[in-house]
């Protein structure tokens, strides 16, 4: 710990006390490495806010003293956005102790929470209330409502919701210098210039803390049905989403995913087992929902399904007949990253292209790869509705994984990412850019970079904030 973090630290325990303040080694260890075990740093401190006051204390001793911060809710992040340095010059701000929801307006469809309100438990808690926040992600149990915001997060819900940046009504976040930033009268017109609380959404941290937020609730579901289709290309699936959309305002979820990641989800879930019989090259995952109780959606999923199979449209389908099967069905879908990552090494892309371009892009950009890069082998599975990939280059069997990661991913991931831009697309549709991905964006993107670098520098003149994720200062 140099003087500066010591300073720091001896200035803010009057105020955070034991429980604001971590400096085991041990217990801040799980906290210095991403979820993918990608990226590995060192912070010789944690400090835990209990409210926005202390927030507020802990930023004005950070400007002070400057000393960097790492923002971390859950410690999630797909592209190592809340993972600190590895030379110890950076504190973590840990907002996990702010897991207060503050307020639930179910009239109003609001609810406000703060940021370190873990999205299962905001399930749980508006479900209570007669309504939902309709935004589901496999690291529910993990994810905090902070960094949900501050990475503009997606998930299985985008075809009907839309992002974090749709869903959120308001901000509340304290700025570098401890400035207090109050958006959260969720106001539907308001023109003073700057929307400063979208600027803070999807800004990773890296222009202040978002401390609670604003949310936009739907009503609660009264009726729902889950299938799961074999089809044998994603344009077929494209076709189907089309005709399932006209018939329909209930379509909320549409993944799909190739019969490889499929086999992956089964071998690694126990007792787990396709939901179909038979080979079909791809499958879908549908949901629809309503919150009418006229209405009903295993009913339009029957009908237009049977039209589909009786068209040659879709080879096989079937609709879950209990919540339990339906769970089985999205615990499939949710362990799909888990079960790509025991396969061996692999280059991870979230990735997204325009949405009528995605069914060619699927076959095209995979096989451009595997003959690219020999002995690898790529795939990609996603939501159909919202043109989101995640595409996968796996390592050849036997690679080892270290010199994989250091000699061949830049290489790879650069080739895709080509592929990806000349297709009209993004290099990062819902898992934000961190660290991962800035080189990528610079290279890209330099006029996006050069707007980015110019409002961090105006906000965050020290570079205090979340260094070296999304975009480096100047």
């Amino acid at each position: 710990m140099n003087k500066a973090q010591t300073a720091l630290i001896a200035a803010l325990r009057p105020r955070l006390g034991d429980k604001g303040i971590v400096t085991d080694p041990a217990l801040i260890a799980p906290w210095e490495i991403d979820w993918r075990r990608r990226f590995q740093g060192h912070a010789p401190a944690i400090l835990a806010p209990a409210d926005t006051a202390e927030v507020q204390a802990v930023l004005r001793a950070a400007a002070e003293h400057r000393v960097p911060l790492v923002p971390q809710g859950g410690n999630s992040s797909m592209v190592g956005g809340a993972t600190p340095p590895q030379d110890g010059s950076a504190l973590i701000l840990s907002t996990r102790r702010m897991n207060r929801i503050r307020r639930i307006d179910a009239g109003a469809g609001m609810a406000v929470v703060e940021a370190g309100v873990i999205l299962a438990d905001l399930h749980a808690a508006t479900e209570v209330e007669g309504r939902r926040f309709p935004l589901t992600l496999g690291a529910k149990g993990n994810a905090t409502v902070g960094g949900l915001v501050s990475t503009n997060a997606g998930g299985t819900q985008v075809l009907r919701f839309g992002t974090m940046r749709g869903l959120t009504l308001g901000v509340e976040a304290v700025l570098p210098d401890g400035t207090l930033y109050d958006g959260l009268s969720a106001l539907k017109k308001d023109n003073r210039g700057y929307d400063l609380g979208q600027l803070l959404i999807g800004a990773e941290g890296t222009l202040g803390i978002v401390t609670a937020a604003a949310l936009r609730l739907a009503p609660a579901i009264v009726a729902h049905a889950t299938a799961w289709v074999g089809l044998a290309d994603p344009a077929a699936g494209l076709a189907l989403l089309r005709r399932l959309q006209a018939a329909s305002d209930m379509i909320e979820s549409f993944e799909i995913l190739p019969a490889e990641s499929l086999a992956a989800a089964v071998a690694h879930l126990p007792g787990a087992r396709p939901p179909l019989s038979g080979h079909h090259p791809w499958h879908v995952l549908i949901e629809a929902v309503t919150g009418d109780p006229t209405a009903d959606p295993a009913g339009m999923l029957e009908a237009r399904l049977a039209e589909a199979l009786e068209e040659g449209l879709v080879s096989d389908a079937i609709i879950a007949a209990s919540d339990t099967q339906a769970h089985a069905f999205w615990l499939l879908r949710h362990s799909l990253s888990d079960a790509e990552r025991a396969l061996g090494p692999a280059v991870q892309h979230d990735i997204a292209v325009p949405v009528e371009t995605m069914p060619r892009f699927m076959i095209e950009a995979a096989a451009a790869c595997d003959a690219r890069f020999p002995g690898t082998h790529a795939s990609g599975f996603g939501h159909l509705g919202d043109g989101n990939i995640h595409f996968h280059v796996r390592a050849a069997p036997g690679t080892d994984r270290e010199r994989f990661y250091a000699e061949d991913a830049a290489t790879i991931t650069r080739f895709v990412h080509d592929l990806v831009m000349a297709a009209g697309g993004t290099i990062s549709a819902e898992h934000g850019i961190g660290q991962m991905k800035r080189d990528e964006l610079v290279r890209l993107s330099p006029e996006r970079v050069a707007a980015i670098r110019a409002i961090k520098t105006a906000l965050d003149p020290h570079g205090l904030f979340n260094p070296g994720k999304l975009v480096a200062c100047a």
